[in-house]
């Protein structure tokens, strides 16, 4: 078994990676995915509402309101990421067994995979790349956020730059979708 790390800062176009290598066959786990996931169990609801109970209006939780709430409090960030985290990478963990003893490819998208310590589990990382204003113009608009709250974000991650040192590939997502899948098909080949 191969594991390769898909990653990069928001909005460099990891999951538009992600989507091109799952199109072309491949099994591609998402930690957002698994993230979301959590906030539909109860169990995990109850610890966040012990934890983070601004977070609860009428007794309906509101991610939106967290989200602002961590990402204006550092402190609380890391609280919340020490109750996410471990289950995250339990899941990556129960994956990486299943297919252990299989000559299989597997991806991997997670935007902290440096910052949780996974790229020891990977045979190879691929960082998702665009340039600073692009990557801001993408994030407020499909997020709907403030160029202040984009910041607030992107201070939280390793800055890219950083993480492209410590890839082993690097692709800037500014092309068009046809040239993108066929940069990356080639690499995935020479894997």
């Amino acid at each position: 078994m191969k594991l390769i790390g898909i990653t990069g800062s928001i909005g460099c176009g990891k999951t538009t990676i992600a989507s091109i290598i799952r199109d072309a066959g491949f099994v591609v786990f998402d930690a957002d995915k698994w993230c979301r996931y959590l906030y539909y169990k109860k169990d995990f609801l109850d610890i966040i509402k012990k934890h983070f109970p601004n977070t609860f209006e009428y007794g309906v939780f509101n991610k939106r309101t967290l989200r602002n709430f961590v990402f204006n409090n550092p402190k609380e960030l890391k609280k919340l990421e020490s109750l996410i985290h471990p289950f995250l990478k339990q899941k990556l963990l129960n994956n990486i067994r299943k297919y252990a003893k299989t000559d299989v490819v597997l991806f991997v998208e997670v935007a902290l995979l440096f910052e949780m310590g996974w790229n020891k589990y990977c045979s190879y990382v691929i960082t998702a790349d665009v340039d600073y204003e692009i990557q801001k113009q993408r994030v407020t608009k499909r997020d709907n956020i403030t160029e202040a709250d984009f910041e607030k974000i992107v201070n939280v991650q390793i800055d890219n730059d950083h993480k492209k040192v410590l890839s082993d590939y690097v692709i800037n997502t500014d092309k068009s979708l046809g040239l993108l899948k066929v940069e990356l098909l080639n690499l995935i080949k020479g894997l």
